[in-house]
């Protein structure tokens, strides 16, 4: 081994195990809040995730760097299946698909709502980050649709978001349909109509 090489179990396992780690607690924080709210024991999150309390107040301080983790790692996870799906599938099904997600997040966030909504300053940037993360994703696939004709181009994905986010807040969330059906109705109005112009054009 050279002078250069780091040995086994050295500095590089070290950082894969506290990423490891990291994750483990976030999906347990992610499932305490759903269960409980934001006032879930913290050791509750750390039996979950099989390690220690300490091991989270170290990477947490405080109770709101936790819920603003989660947060954060379900928006990227969100915006990141968009990118995923508008790469594979036509705009219009993607569009349909990303929703679905959207939804998920949506349900998430209601574990810790009482948070986001208490007025402490830590939280005021995520409505931004929300949208400023998921609605240049988002307006892509519209585009895209509007190039092809499959969805209406008087769409703006701010606006899109805003109502299918609320829709999706409105509706009982289960495992096989976890979004409002009126999701699907709104969607229908996007899609439908712009594939009926664009039929009605063709002679």
């Amino acid at each position: 081994m050279s002078a250069h090489e780091a040995p086994a179990g050295g500095p590089r396992r070290k950082r894969a195990d506290a990423q490891r780690n990291a994750e483990v607690v976030l999906e347990a924080a992610k499932a305490a809040f759903a269960e409980s709210g934001v006032d879930a024991s913290m050791r509750d999150i750390a039996a979950r995730a099989g390690v220690g309390v300490g091991t989270i107040y170290r990477n947490y301080p405080q109770r709101s760097d936790l819920i603003i983790a989660v947060f954060r790692r379900e928006l990227d996870a969100t915006a990141a299946e968009a990118d995923r799906l508008s790469s594979q599938h036509p705009p219009a099904e993607a569009l349909r698909m990303w929703a679905q997600s959207l939804a998920r997040f949506v349900a998430t966030k209601r574990g810790f709502a009482s948070a986001l909504h208490s007025g402490d300053p830590a939280y005021r940037p995520l409505p931004a980050q929300f949208l400023g993360t998921l609605a240049p994703r988002v307006q892509a696939i519209l585009d895209a649709g509007a190039a092809d004709g499959t969805i209406r181009r008087d769409v703006r994905a701010e606006d899109l978001i805003h109502a299918l986010s609320r829709l999706a807040d409105s509706g009982a969330v289960e495992p096989a349909r976890p979004a409002n059906p009126m999701m699907d109705v709104l969607l229908d109005g996007l899609i439908t109509r712009a594939r009926s112009v664009r039929e009605q054009a063709t002679p």
